[in-house]
């Protein structure tokens, strides 16, 4: 014990330092587990996926038509408070919102989570992410367009 307070003697900016930065991870942390995990990558959404989550694209219809992920669904961002409603069925099941980066999916999984939703959450980095996973991706012809079966 007394070599410990030697070393913080001895020490004072490495310890306050380390101090300072244990402080910060948790602080990230308590806050991190107060909101919910709000995203996830795209290998735990194809096991949520596989486990009956809905998948929803927020994405233009355009952008949609060009790819998307196999059997999700298309409500672009502008209209989602409005078509909240064709979604009520998925309240207390699981939800991934994605886009093509997922900056815009986190602003409909607020959305959603303000209309009543309960275990929705954001694909982290959007289809991006899903197709450098090499992840299945279809066209509206339902034909695959990149990746491979997950």
């Amino acid at each position: 014990m007394s070599q410990l307070a030697e070393f913080v003697q001895r020490h004072p900016i490495m310890v306050g330092v380390t101090v300072a930065l244990a402080a910060v991870a948790v602080a990230i942390e308590i806050r991190h587990r107060s909101r919910g995990a709000t995203s996830i990558g795209p290998n735990d959404a194809v096991r949520l996926i596989n486990a009956g989550a809905a998948v929803l694209d927020v994405r233009k219809s355009e952008e949609f038509a060009a790819g998307h992920i196999i059997d999700a669904r298309n409500i672009p961002q502008a209209d989602l408070v409005k078509q909240a409603d064709t979604l009520k069925k998925f309240r207390e099941k699981p939800v991934i919102v994605y886009c093509d980066s997922g900056a815009a999916s986190n602003t409909a999984v607020n959305a959603l989570k303000e209309q009543g939703f309960t275990k929705v959450v954001g694909l982290r980095g959007g289809l991006a992410a899903w197709k450098q996973e090499n992840l299945p991706v279809v066209a509206d012809g339902g034909k695959k367009k990149a990746g491979k079966a997950a």
